[in-house]
């Protein structure tokens, strides 16, 4: 029996008629006998499969399962269909998280170096909806750092963003805006946002953004940034938790300046602790 694009729950027999477990094969339910084993699976689901990865962590040898586990069975160099696409892209994730944060819309104010990637990085965990703010164009001088593409130069970035978005996972729903972040639009774009992303340059915007963000819906996140630019040591970089729903990542000194630029290894740091900050949020992990 190989698992296809029906959304029912299947039923293996039980000639044995041995207590029954359920568990996911390739994000589809399934009832097993309580003695089948991972190679099991395999046989019965997906014979062909050359990879198997047991709650998220690849296995080549046997072993046994039990109630909620969750197994993704790929062949190697096989075009999954539409529905099975999203699963083996995420079959590596803890098993559960995909569920919490699928629904969840997460804004991002500015998308250059920190922005950019931020998105990428949230866009590849599976975060349901992104709403992605800039007013700019790609650059050459944004390829040091920022996630575009020489053929992207001259798109406004918001496009240029979505499209690499949707070539690495199809399914974030993406608003796009194309325009000035400022005090009376910030609540317009980012009211449905559990969580607002700071990620811009300048120190004023910065404080703009999370003003805005503070008196108007003090009830969202903000994820802010300051001190990325250089070359310094990697644990300078800290996540601080300035109250509580605001956080603050970077070292909270080395602004960019005449020789000191903006380099994608530290900007990528403090990227990924902004997206993995969002994450904790939004799974729970940083209550209020």
């Amino acid at each position: 029996m190989t698992i296809g694009s029906a959304s029912i729950n299947l039923i293996i027999v039980n000639e044995k008629n041995s207590p029954v477990i359920q568990i996911k094969v390739n994000e589809k339910e399934v009832s097993v006998p309580s003695d089948f084993t991972l190679l099991q699976v395999r046989k019965e689901f997906k014979p062909d499969a050359d990879v198997m990865i047991y709650n998220g962590f690849p296995l080549t040898s046997d072993c046994s399962l039990k109630e909620g586990d969750e197994v993704v069975l790929i062949r190697k160099g096989e075009t999954p269909s539409s529905e099975e696409f999203e699963c083996l892209m995420l079959a590596r994730h803890t098993p559960g998280i995909h569920q919490k944060i699928k629904r969840s819309i997460v804004g991002i104010a500015g998308l250059g170096g920190l922005g950019s990637t931020v998105a990428i990085a949230l866009a590849r965990v599976g975060v349901g909806t992104l709403i992605l703010v800039d007013f700019d164009v790609v650059e050459p001088s944004n390829l040091n750092r920022q996630q575009y593409f020489i053929d992207q130069i001259g798109m406004p970035k918001v496009e240029a963003l979505r499209e690499s978005i949707y070539k690495i996972n199809p399914y974030v729903r993406i608003q796009a805006w194309n325009e000035r972040l400022d005090q009376d639009n910030v609540e317009r774009i980012f009211k449905e946002a559990a969580v607002v992303v700071e990620a811009f340059d300048r120190a004023e915007e910065k404080a703009m953004l999370i003003n805005a963000v503070s008196e108007k819906m003090p009830d969202k996140y903000i994820v802010a940034a300051s001190g990325v630019a250089g070359y310094g040591e990697n644990n300078e970089i800290r996540t601080t938790r300035f109250s509580s729903r605001i956080f603050i990542v970077g070292d909270q000194k080395t602004a960019a300046r005449p020789g000191v630029g903006l380099m994608a290894p530290r900007v990528g740091i403090v990227a990924h602790h902004q997206a993995n900050t969002v994450l904790r949020i939004l799974i729970g992990e940083e209550g209020a």
